[in-house]
C-alpha cells in the first residue's frame, strides 16, 4: 500500500499542498483544487505551472479528484458537460503520469425513479473513453446513485464492463440504508465485504451521524470502522492507494459548514496523516513510497 491524500484540504496553494505531503513523508497527491480549480480545469498556463511544481519536488499525481458525475450534476444535465471534463482531464493525466480518476454516478434524484439506465448508459461512455486510453476511473460511493448501498454500487459495476471502484470508509456511516426501515445507516464492513472484488483505490474518511449534523473526525474516532475494514484490506492483500480526506477544515460538498484557517488546515490535515500511519502500524501494514 501507499499513502497518499487530498491536500486541498490543507491548501489551495500547490507549493503548500506539496510541503505538506513531503512533510508527512509521502510522495503522492490525489490532486483535486489547485489554485481554487479543480485540476482539469485550470487554464493551461496554471496547469504547465503545476506540472513544473510537482516535478521540481518530486512529487506525484496518483489520481485526479474530478468533478465528474458527482453530486454536483444530475442526470438531466447535458451530457456534453461531462463529456468535456472527461476531453479534459484525459491529456493531463497523460503529461502527468498519473492512471486513476475518480468519478462518480450522478446526484441522487427526489422521489422514487433514479434514472438508473441513463446513468448507465453515461458511466459506460465515460468508461470507455478512459479505457480507450489506457485510463482507470474509480466509483466514489459518495451523494450519488453508487452510494445508495452497496447493492446499487453492484448494479453499476455490472452494468458498466470495466468499472473499478473507490471504497470510501465515511460515507457508508453517514448514509440511510435503504434496506433498514428504522433509518439506520449503512454499515461500511459490510459495504466493503459486498464490493471488495471490485476496488482498486481507497478514501479515508471518518465521520458520523449526530441528529442531522455530519461529524467528521479523525481517523478511527467515528463511524467508519476504519481499523476493522484496514486489517480486511490486509487480509485481501490490497497493495493499492490508501488516500486520506479528513473533511475537518472543510467539506467540499457543504459549503454552509464553514472552514478552519489555513494554519489550521495544514495542523489538521498532517495529524489526520500521522494517525493514519500509527492505525497502519497497528495493523501491520507498512505503507510504501507511491511508485507509477
Amino acid at each position: 500500500m501507499y499513502l497518499t491524500g487530498f491536500a486541498d484540504e490543507a491548501s489551495q496553494d500547490l507549493a503548500i499542498q506539496i510541503r505538506v505531503t513531503k512533510a508527512l513523508g509521502w510522495n503522492a497527491i490525489e490532486s483535486r483544487g489547485v489554485w481554487g480549480r479543480n485540476i482539469h480545469d485550470l487554464e493551461e498556463d496554471d496547469f504547465e505551472r503545476a506540472c513544473a511544481l510537482l516535478d521540481e519536488a518530486g512529487v506525484h499525481v496518483n489520481c485526479f479528484g474530478s468533478t465528474i458525475a458527482n453530486w454536483a450534476k444530475t442526470v438531466d444535465d447535458p451530457f456534453e458537460i461531462t463529456l468535456a471534463e472527461v476531453e479534459r482531464a484525459i491529456p493531463r493525466m497523460q503529461r502527468l503520469g498519473t492512471k486513476l480518476i475518480r468519478i462518480m454516478s450522478y446526484a441522487r434524484l427526489p422521489g422514487e425513479d433514479q434514472r438508473p439506465q441513463e446513468r448507465f448508459a453515461r458511466l459506460r461512455e465515460i468508461q470507455a473513453r478512459f479505457a480507450d486510453a489506457g485510463l482507470t476511473p474509480v466509483h466514489e460511493n459518495c451523494m450519488n446513485y453508487g452510494g445508495l448501498s452497496w447493492r446499487h454500487t453492484l448494479e453499476l459495476v455490472e452494468n458498466v464492463p470495466g468499472l473499478k471502484l473507490v471504497f470510501d470508509t465515511g460515507n457508508p456511516g453517514i448514509t440511510p440504508d435503504p434496506e433498514k426501515s428504522d433509518g439506520a445507516t449503512q454499515d461500511p464492513v459490510e459495504f466493503y465485504r459486498n464490493v471488495r472484488e471490485h476496488v482498486a483505490y481507497v478514501h479515508i474518511k471518518d465521520a458520523r451521524l449526530q441528529g442531522a449534523e455530519e461529524i467528521y473526525s479523525y481517523p478511527g474516532e467515528g463511524a467508519g470502522r476504519i481499523p476493522e475494514i484496514l486489517g480486511l484490506l490486509a487480509a485481501d492483500g490490497y497493495d493499492g492507494g490508501i488516500s486520506i480526506e479528513p473533511h475537518m477544515a472543510s467539506v467540499f460538498h457543504n459549503p454552509d459548514a464553514g472552514a478552519a484557517s489555513e494554519e489550521e488546515s495544514i495542523a489538521i490535515y498532517e495529524t489526520y496523516g500521522q494517525r493514519m500511519m500509527a492505525l497502519l502500524k497497528d495493523a501491520g501494514i507498512t505503507p510504501k513510497l507511491f511508485a507509477r
